[in-house]
């Protein structure tokens, strides 16, 4: 039963003003209560970083190209013509892991799932003018990690890696027609079958570009990404059998549902407080040197080999025959390995040149032959391939003539490291001694005064670059930043308000060289700004001021530096040095001139043993140097004596390898003429 309603039919009492009035006043005071609940809510809104973890779902299609040629499916079936050229569609469908910090152009991708790679070959026409097509469907198990690149650190990205996958299905349906001049044929039925010779597993690599579409906002925790990609797989690798000659080459093109879940940008910033960062400033004074040297390098006629290897070591410097004709020895700083520390970077990179050294002076001294002695722990044989190996070297990219070096093997080198009764460190010593000696009797190629098996190549003259050393570049130290920071950059800004800006980093401390802010000019103050993100997407910043100085070389070249090496745990050099140390080295100390003398050892042994023997080498060269003056009469030249022993601080090199462990058994001499 329906309600009757009935109707004034006086005027309604609503529209009276008095009521009028009332009722826009509880619509304004509505208004002004949603408007406040909408601040209070916007006021309230918690925001959330973008993530670095995303999980998902890729899917799309593998658009397959087939060359090559197949023929016989299996053991039992061979079709009558040869197929070729091929195409087909197929799926792909994968979840996916992918980690990306949000301030890094860099990250990672998984992609593991199911892949199609079916297609249809060309028809042929066999001998009885009969249309026959095959349709193969091969699929796989995939796994394909990339690398992800954001070159312009926005939503586009490149990515590559390899691909690994497991045949699931080798399926072929075969159809042989009829021929169309006969149409009345019965139709032959379909061969099925599944290929033969199938490779199990196929590993080839991809490369591919795919775009972020963020689908929500800071505002949730959640966040999802809609990323469409297009990826090309060459047939590299890609044979489908390990018969005939059958490839597949696939472009591939799908999108990627991605979700992953932000920070709390309010939490990470109080997290924050507990891991804060101390930021401080260290400009050097960078007062002028006083005093520059040239520099004489000792050049041992040893290449050391990597244990189980017959192969020249990639620290050594090779060269391509295009680089030889451009190859000075006193300019070898260009050729420096860029993994060599700052410490012994200079006299390293002679020595790991030292084959391009040997190559230019056999090339410029035709009639000087050399013999190379492989010693190896494995015996004589694997010693000569090693000795082979640096004869190919030599012949290959310097073109010397292969009769002008003879080759040997022996079980260990003439003067070994390591002796009989040794107890400390037998790995290293063993290290020591598995090397090519290279053998001369040309003056051409030896020190002076040297000859017999032993004797070492000529030194290595350069005249060194003044270089900013470490020490006189500005420091930056955000202590705590790898703790608090997923990086951190810096901005100066000079007095005229320019800006430079340096970074990211992640580490605490950073050094740049002056000249890298100053430029050309002497001096200048700037304001620095830290600014640091947290992992969770906070911004941290800190200031500071600084004056810089740059660095200024010596003006006046004083001093000359010779070195001279001892063989392992020997403190007496009489038989290979004595002659060069008084007829070459003493004539050059000026009058009234000061001569250091610096002892040092390898790491290997006792430390006390060592500072002693290190001492008594520094003691035998300076003895070999005044017994040189006093048989010209002079006794104005002051000497000061160090032996520091195996002391890492004070090593011209690490003891990493043993070409850094035979260069630290050295005495380096430095002649400082008088001030005048």
């Amino acid at each position: 039963m329906r309600s009757k309603t009935k109707y004034n039919e006086k005027p309604s009492a609503a529209w009276s003003p008095n009521n009028l009035t009332k009722s826009a006043a509880i619509i304004a005071l509505s208004m002004l209560s949603f408007q406040t609940s909408v601040q209070a809510q916007e006021t309230l809104e918690v925001k959330y970083t973008k993530p670095s973890w995303y999980f998902g779902l890729a899917g799309g299609a593998n658009f397959n190209f087939y060359r090559g040629s197949t023929q016989q499916m299996n053991a039992s079936f061979t079709s009558p013509k040869t197929f070729h050229d091929g195409f087909g569609t197929g799926l792909f469908i994968a979840p996916l892991l992918e980690y990306r910090p949000a301030d890094s152009r860099w990250g990672v991708m998984l992609q593991a799932g199911y892949d199609n790679r079916k297609g249809k070959f060309d028809q042929v026409i066999t001998d009885c003018d009969c249309p026959a097509d095959l349709k193969a469907n091969v699929s796989y198990i995939t796994i394909e990690p990339s690398l992800r690149f954001a070159p312009f650190k926005s939503d586009f990205y490149l990515y590559g890696g390899p691909r690994l996958a497991f045949n699931m299905d080798k399926s072929f349906t075969y159809q042989l027609g009829t021929n169309p001049a006969y149409p009345e044929q019965t139709a032959n039925p379909a061969v099925k079958g599944d290929f033969d010779n199938v490779n199990k597993t196929i590993v080839s690599m991809q490369i591919g570009a795919g775009y972020d579409i963020p689908l929500s906002t800071d505002s949730n925790k959640t966040q999802f990404v809609l990323s469409p990609f297009v990826s090309f797989q060459p047939y590299f690798g890609q044979n489908p059998r390990s018969t005939e000659t059958w490839n597949n080459t696939t472009i591939r093109a799908g999108v990627a549902l991605k979700f992953g879940q932000g920070q709390n940008v309010q939490q990470s910033t109080d997290m924050l407080k507990d891991a804060e960062v101390q930021f401080s400033i260290n400009s050097p004074s960078n007062a002028p040197g006083e005093a520059r040297y040239n520099e004489i390098f000792p050049l041992r006629n040893y290449v050391y080999f990597n244990a189980g290897s017959t192969e020249i070591p990639n620290r050594y410097v090779l060269l391509t025959n295009d680089q030889v004709k451009d190859f000075k020895e006193d300019q070898l700083e260009a050729y420096a390995p860029k993994n060599l520390s700052d410490r012994s970077k200079r006299q390293m990179t002679v020595y790991y040149n030292v084959l391009n050294i040997l190559g230019d002076r056999m090339q410029k001294n035709p009639s000087a032959t050399i013999s190379l002695v492989g010693s190896s722990e494995q015996g004589p044989q694997d010693g000569l391939v090693m000795a082979e190996s640096v004869k190919t070297y030599l012949v290959n990219v310097f073109a010397i003539d292969e009769s002008r070096i003879k080759t040997k093997g022996q079980n260990k080198p003439n003067v070994p490291s390591l002796q009989p009764g040794g107890t400390l460190e037998l790995e290293l010593l063993s290290e020591g001694d598995r090397r090519v000696s290279v053998e001369s009797t040309s003056p051409d190629l030896l020190m002076e005064f040297q000859s017999g098996p032993d004797a070492q190549l000529k030194p290595v003259k350069i005249v060194a670059l003044q270089e900013a050393p470490a020490e006189s570049y500005v420091t930056f130290d955000n202590k705590g930043a790898t703790e608090a920071f997923s990086s951190w950059s810096l901005q100066l800004a000079n007095q005229q308000g320019k800006i430079q800006s340096f970074g990211p980093y992640t580490q605490d401390v950073v050094s740049i060289p002056g000249k890298s802010i100053l430029g050309s000019r002497p001096e200048g103050d700037y304001r620095v700004k830290m600014i640091g993100q947290t992992k969770s997407g906070a911004i941290v910043e800190k200031e500071s001021n600084m004056h810089v100085v740059l660095w200024t070389p010596a003006k006046v070249e004083e001093g000359i530096r010779y070195s001279i090496i001892y063989e392992f745990n020997k403190s007496k050099a009489i038989t290979i040095y004595e002659k060069y140390l008084t007829d070459v080295i003493t004539p050059k100390i000026p009058a009234g001139a000061t001569v250091i003398i610096h002892g040092h050892t390898d790491a290997i042994g006792e430390e006390v043993h060592n500072q002693d023997l290190s001492l008594a080498r520094a003691n035998d060269v300076k003895n070999i140097i005044e017994n040189g003056l006093a048989k010209t009469g002079r006794n104005d030249v002051k000497f000061e004596l160090n032996g520091f022993g195996e002391d890492a601080n004070k090593a011209p090199f690490e003891n990493n390898t043993p070409e850094e462990r035979a260069y630290n058994r050295t005495v380096i001499i430095d002649i400082i003429p008088a001030k005048k």
